[in-house]
């Protein structure tokens, strides 16, 4: 079997690299010293970049104005953005346009997904529900309006916590239950009547919202109650929280092997002693194991949309992705902290913020605990022959 990436994934890489080139990771205020420093919007000057490059609508059908490339590939650019630390809604907005193109009616394609491949409207999804642990699906009831409205539409009243993003998207993707045991995906325009957001910040210094929809309209057309609409877009977003992992993890172990190469100790750099190459040598190990499991993920992903396709559905892989993801990035930071001693303190060195980074990604949609218990139930729902 071939493994290597298609051309036009390499494409992608390469003009991803070009982007990203300039991005300092260092030149944002350390969360940790001042909380909620950084700005309050994403990067737009490199949001537009992205745009240039057609890196926005990468996963976007030509008829949509983008390159009709698959979640493979929007992997491999979430990758080097994390290497960079890119302060852009790249997974949410993709993630989000995918559900709607794969998903959504006709009207709702039209109205969102040519400006969103341009980065005109930009997407984000609220994937944590109320407390950050319970199924997001469940915080905000979905409920036909009143039949005198005649007109079809659908009131959302709920919550949702930790919402990237969320001040400066335009639309924002807010699962909901209908009572009735269905999920159902609405589209709703940030200024809609009804909704609420409130300051939170993350464990990487980022501005978050609490949402709050207290009967918010939703016209019909955008309510998306397709089955299992609302699961992949989930999934997808645990994929490219890996692929995310898996970059900022890569760039941290080269960090690392940069700083031991040059300290030295007792006459010789810190990189020739046994006890520091066997825990750099681990690192590389679990950034492996990170890999192989989210190319399996993103491949099966975009192998079977309806989620089957073998002993176990994609959502097998994607939480054994999501597993290594959190407990291998928490382990490369870990040891690179410890590795460049009291310098990895340093606020004016960068190593802080991807520690801060990480620990974001480690718990973003579950921890590696969750994806486990997840996990089993998969395996004892489907027994292996």
């Amino acid at each position: 079997m071939d493994f290597t990436f298609t051309e036009e994934q390499q494409a992608a890489v390469e003009a991803a690299k070009a982007v990203f080139a300039d991005v300092a990771p260092d030149s944002v205020p350390s969360p940790a010293l001042t909380p909620g420093s950084v700005a309050d919007e994403f990067d737009r000057p490199l949001w537009a970049k992205l745009a240039a490059s057609d890196l926005i609508g990468l996963v976007l059908d030509p008829a949509h104005g983008g390159a009709g490339l698959d979640t493979i590939a929007l992997c491999l650019v979430l990758r080097e953005a994390a290497r960079v630390l890119a302060r852009v809604p790249l997974l949410e907005h993709c993630a989000t346009a995918m559900a709607v193109q794969a998903h959504g009616g006709p009207a709702l394609r039209a109205e969102l997904l040519p400006g969103a491949a341009r980065g005109e409207n930009v997407l984000t999804v609220a994937a944590h529900g109320r407390s950050g642990h319970d199924p997001a699906e469940l915080a905000v009831t979905a409920r036909p309006s009143a039949a005198a409205d005649g007109d079809g539409a659908w009131t959302l009243d709920g919550v949702q916590t930790a919402v990237p993003w969320a001040h400066s998207a335009d639309w924002i993707a807010v699962p909901a239950h209908t009572g009735e045991g269905d999920a159902v995906l609405a589209l709703v325009p940030r200024t809609a009547d009804g909704l609420a957001l409130a300051d939170q910040f993350s464990t990487s210094g980022e501005k978050m919202a609490e949402l709050t929809l207290d009967g918010v309209r939703v016209p019909a057309s955008h309510l998306i109650d397709a089955p299992g609409a609302w699961e992949r877009l989930r999934q997808l977003l645990a994929t490219g929280t890996c692929a995310l992992a898996l970059g900022l993890g890569e760039n941290v172990l080269t960090m690392t092997s940069q700083y031991t190469s040059k300290r030295e100790q007792f006459g010789f750099p810190v990189a020739t002693f046994q006890a520091v190459a066997v825990q750099a040598a681990d690192r590389y190990i679990d950034l492996r194991a990170m890999e192989v499991t989210l190319w399996q993920a993103a491949w099966r992903l975009d192998a079977s949309t309806d989620g089957a396709g073998g002993p176990l559905p994609s959502a097998g892989d994607v939480a054994v992705a999501k597993i290594w993801a959190s407990e291998g990035v928490r382990r490369v930071v870990q040891t690179a902290q410890h590795l460049h001693g009291g310098f990895g303190a340093d606020t004016d060195y960068p190593l802080h913020r991807y520690h801060a980074w990480a620990k974001q990604l480690e718990l973003q949609l579950g921890p590696a605990a969750a994806h486990e218990e997840a996990l089993g139930d998969l395996l004892a729902a489907h027994p292996l022959a």
